[in-house]
Order: structure tokens, then C-alpha cells, then sequence
């Protein structure tokens, strides 16, 4: 078992800066991912970006390129995202996710097996 635990949400106004943290603690593998999701309301649960443990590769949904950041701490079982440039349409809950897998990172939310309970980030006009 992985459990995961997010941190670091909150209020902003557009444009600034926030960083989310995910602490991973039970089993976990150099075979896992880590996926950043998230939720707005009345919306899907949509990919955001991904890490994996082993060699550090991402993937980053097109909404966020070149804005969100995706890194991981092996030492502390962290993984960050670091969001710049933020936009009112950023606002949703973030969740964190784990999979144990090898090959493409995957972006559908039924492919992981972990989740977080959630931190919820809003982007102010």
C-alpha cells in the first residue's frame, strides 16, 4: 500500500506562484509514477503533469507547458509541482496519484491505483 498526502494549495491572485507537494509513505517502487490531476467543479478530473521515480521523466498536460513543473525528492518521497503564471482557470483540487508501471507515463485517472485526499488551489481575477 502507497498513501499519499498533499500540501501546499491555497489562494493566489493571477499570475503568482504556488508549490504543491505530494509525501509518499508504504511500499513504493522505482517502477512508480507519480501524477499531478485535477478538478474543477462540475468538471472532469483531467491529467496535469507526471514523474517517474526511477529516472526523473515527465510528462505535462498542454494547459500547463512551460508554466508547471514537475520534481521529485527520492531522499524525502516527495514529489513537487511548481506552478508560475497561474490563471484563473487553474482553479480546481489538485490530487496527487501513484502507479506502479513501466513505459509511458499514463494520463488516464483509471490507470492509477493511489490517490491523495486533495488541496484545493484557486486563482483569483
Amino acid at each position: 500500500q502507497v498513501q499519499l498526502e498533499e500540501s501546499g494549495g491555497g489562494l493566489v491572485q493571477a499570475g503568482g506562484s504556488l508549490r504543491l507537494s505530494c509525501a509518499a509513505s508504504g511500499r513504493t517502487f522505482s517502477s512508480y509514477v507519480t501524477g499531478w490531476f485535477r478538478q474543477a467543479p462540475g468538471k472532469e478530473r483531467d491529467f496535469v503533469a507526471g514523474i517517474r521515480w526511477s529516472d526523473g521523466s515527465t510528462s505535462y498536460a498542454d494547459s500547463v507547458k512551460g508554466r508547471f513543473t514537475i520534481s521529485r525528492d527520492n531522499a524525502k518521497n516527495t514529489v513537487y509541482l511548481q506552478m508560475n503564471s497561474l490563471k484563473p482557470e487553474d482553479t480546481a483540487v489538485y490530487y496527487c496519484a501513484a502507479k506502479s508501471v513501466w513505459g509511458a507515463i499514463p494520463r488516464a485517472v483509471i490507470l492509477y491505483n493511489y490517490w491523495g485526499q486533495g488541496t484545493q488551489v484557486t486563482v483569483s481575477t
